[in-house]
């Protein structure tokens, strides 16, 4: 009895206590934008600007020492466009007279200067040693030389291009070694190039269906083969003669350089020799084995020539007119 009394008597004074600590520690208000775990109707979608902005009112966060600051755009310094290394000779003028002579420039271990000319104009070669002002004053010692012969190189050429080309058809006359063959034609069976001496027939089987370039490609190889036949028989003969020995040979196709022959004794020949007759081809031959025993055209060179081909200013005359009545076969 005592003790519910006792309860009786402190009851209140307990009540009064709870109410004055419920009125000092209040609950939190819940945070809107945390979203309720608990809460039965779901989260509360959360719009939130991106990560990387950082809105106009508040200061970036401070730089972080463990991160690499982000890169900044470095300008390139861009090289001008050159263009790559010319393989050709530089070319360079000269006024001579009234004339303003573009001439190509070669330097090479021979002893003295030499002029070539042909259709693409005056090729100086000279020693290393030489200067530039000495090659302007050779040019200058031989002007009338020079330019006679350009005059008579660009004549030989307009007369060449105004030459009529041939026509590729059946009975077609082709220019074989001083005189003209007949170009026969056959289509069906296998390609075949077949000449005949006793007439001078020159015939080709064609595939069906074959055009005007196939049948060109296919005179114009068979021409090379006969070139390179005849012409090596032609500078075994003579090379026994002049008693000299070629390192090598092998045909060209210059405009209208006929041959020529290295310091180490390779002989190239142009293959459209085949058009001319054996006499005119033979010339050529002991021209070009001479230069073996004299790099330059020296009298004592042109004496070397006539040691083998007597008639050799004849024949360089005769040459030179040929050239100019030559048909354009393959322009």
């Amino acid at each position: 009895m005592d003790r519910i009394r006792n309860a009786r008597h402190f009851a209140p004074r307990l009540q009064r206590w709870l109410d004055d600590l419920a009125t000092a520690v209040k609950p939190a208000s819940p945070d809107p934008n945390q979203p309720d775990l608990f809460s039965r109707e779901g989260p509360k979608p959360v719009y939130t600007a991106p990560v990387w902005s950082v809105p106009p009112s508040q200061k970036p966060p401070p730089a972080s020492p463990y991160v690499s600051p982000p890169e900044t755009a470095v300008p390139v310094k861009t090289r001008p466009l050159v263009a790559p290394p010319s393989d050709q000779p530089p070319r360079r003028q000269l006024l001579v007279g009234e004339f303003i002579l573009e001439y190509e420039l070669r330097r090479s271990t021979r002893r003295s200067i030499g002029f070539m000319i042909d259709d693409d104009g005056l090729r100086v070669t000279a020693p290393k040693r030489v200067s530039i002002a000495e090659i302007d004053e050779a040019i200058r010692t031989k002007q009338h030389w020079i330019l006679s012969k350009l005059k008579e190189r660009r004549e030989r050429r307009a007369a060449r291009l105004q030459k009529p080309p041939v026509e590729w058809i059946d009975g077609a006359q082709l220019p074989y070694l001083g005189a003209d063959i007949t170009l026969r034609l056959l289509m069906g069976g296998r390609n075949r190039s077949i000449y005949n001496p006793h007439t001078r027939e020159l015939w080709i089987t064609l595939m069906p269906g074959a055009g005007e370039n196939l049948l060109k490609e296919r005179v114009k190889t068979w021409y090379q083969q006969q070139a390179k036949e005849l012409f090596g028989q032609r500078l075994d003969l003579y090379a026994g003669r002049l008693g000299v020995q070629y390192h090598s040979f092998g045909l060209s196709s210059a405009g209208t350089r006929w041959g020529s022959c290295t310091a180490d004794r390779k002989i190239r020949l142009n293959w459209k020799l085949i058009h001319f007759s054996l006499p005119l081809i033979d010339y050529v031959v002991a021209h070009e084995l001479s230069h073996i025993l004299e790099m330059n055209h020296s009298q004592q060179f042109w004496d070397t020539v006539g040691l083998i081909y007597p008639e050799y200013e004849d024949a360089k005359n005769l040459l030179r007119k040929r050239s100019q009545e030559l048909l354009v076969l393959f322009p």
